[in-house]
């Protein structure tokens, strides 16, 4: 009685397509590719970036005028407020049902 119950709980869970978490390295950050193991890379085709794990920049060089003309820039061109994903990134990923696309969910921090 235990047997077959085990069995069809086994094949109700297999049934779900529930995500499985992976972990992978960046090999290529333009296009970006990332290695799961030996044998599997995944290419941008099967990736999933979310904006969170994108280079963001914002230009905040700028000048103020007083009486004798103006001043030199004040801050630098362009501030980094997060950088992309770069190679030798650690990254995990969560597979998507039926296993063709991956998300990449963030860095892993040694």
């Amino acid at each position: 009685m235990i047997e077959p119950m085990k069995r069809i709980v086994k094949d109700y869970i297999g049934a779900q397509q529930l995500a499985d978490v992976l972990f992978g390295t960046v090999t290529k950050a333009t296009p970006l590719e990332v290695m799961v193991d030996d044998k599997t890379k995944l290419t941008g085709a099967f990736l999933i970036v979310p904006e969170h794990m994108t280079k963001y920049e914002i230009d905040v060089q700028h000048t103020h005028a007083y009486s004798g003309g103006t001043t030199a820039p004040a801050l630098p061109q362009k501030l980094l407020i997060r950088r992309g994903l770069e190679v030798g990134d650690k990254v995990v990923l969560v597979q998507a049902q039926g296993g063709s696309q991956y998300v990449v969910t963030g860095r892993v921090v040694d």
